[in-house]
């Protein structure tokens, strides 16, 4: 997978649909996911948002 994402194709198709790729070994993107969901509940509690 990481070497399908640093494909030059592949990123020119991602970014013409607004996504940017991320090719990381899998234990890069577990900690960036921990960071990530870390930082985003901070804002979700403080927003007050809730699921209805």
């Amino acid at each position: 997978m990481v070497k399908i994402l640093a494909m030059p194709e592949v990123k020119k198709q991602m970014a013409d649909q607004g996504a940017e790729p991320h090719p990381e070994k899998p234990a890069e993107l577990a900690a960036f996911m921990k960071t990530e969901a870390a930082k985003w509940a901070k804002v979700v509690k403080a927003s007050g948002a809730t699921v209805d």
